[in-house]
């Protein structure tokens, strides 16, 4: 276990995920057309680690190199179906050592309603994940994808019920302010990283909230729509990377993209 969290966290305890897991459920299409591509660029530009499928952990093992792999076990729902589909188990811890990836991740979301079946597969995740030394990413949403329950007090109690659950890493929603976010870091015993959104904001808006959650106390990103939509991916990666592990201002992270 440590071992692999070692590989995912840098030697300043902070970590870059990019979040490419989006195929399993929606559209990536034009963007992603070129995954391999994509990916290099990333990589190239100072990503730590992958949070992926299956498909794409499998087939392009060359382009993500040493780059780490955080591999999604659940899903079963798509675009396709019906609205809030109930997300299931689809691949196993074991699926994922076989695969060589250096960590899980699966969804978290209390007081949904699908809470009762989210949970079990969470706390079923981290059993097996305690088995197999292999550290879990929480998504912790509480009510799911109801945007408007993401208050900074939900989001805290989400963050520490991932682990007490047991969870390695949190992954959330950033609550807005330095204040409040802080708030949330210090309740929760376990390294929080914060989700990127649907990829509309502004780069100055995205690397302004990246710098604020780190001075609160937050350990990295898992960002992806914002990151591999955008017209230089490599080039953004550069500027994120910057702030996470270089202390870079906005300012200076924006130079990257010029």
């Amino acid at each position: 276990m440590k071992r692999r969290l070692h590989r995912l966290f840098r030697e300043n305890g902070k970590i870059f995920i990019l979040a490419m897991d989006h195929g399993g459920s929606l559209n990536v299409l034009p963007e992603l057309k070129d995954t391999g591509k994509t990916i290099k660029e990333c990589v190239d530009g100072g990503v730590d680690a992958f949070l992926t499928t299956f498909g794409i952990a499998t087939t392009y093992k060359e382009e993500i190199g040493r780059a780490g792999i955080i591999l999604r076990l659940d899903g079963a729902t798509s675009q396709l179906g019906p609205e809030n589909g109930t997300t299931r188990q689809i691949f196993s811890v074991e699926d994922a050592v076989k695969i060589g990836a250096d960590g899980i991740v699966c969804m978290g979301f209390p007081g949904s309603a699908s809470e009762e079946t989210s949970l079990t597969s969470l706390s079923k995740f981290v059993s097996d994940a305690y088995t197999w030394g292999m550290p879990l990413v929480a998504e912790m949403l509480p009510m799911g994808w109801n945007t408007g329950a993401w208050t900074p007090e939900n989001i805290a109690f989400a963050c520490r019920l991932g682990a007490e659950y047991g969870a390695d890493i949190i992954k959330t929603q950033y609550t807005g302010d330095k204040e409040s976010f802080r708030k949330v870091v210090e309740g929760c015993y376990k390294p929080v990283v914060i989700l990127g959104g649907p990829g509309d904001a502004s780069e100055r808006e995205l690397l302004t909230m990246i710098k604020d959650s780190l001075e609160a106390g937050g350990r990295g990103v898992a960002i992806g729509r914002s990151i591999w939509k955008h017209p230089a991916p490599g080039k953004y990666c550069r500027a994120i990377a910057k702030i996470i592990h270089e202390g870079a201002s906005v300012e200076e992270a924006l130079r990257e993209l010029a």
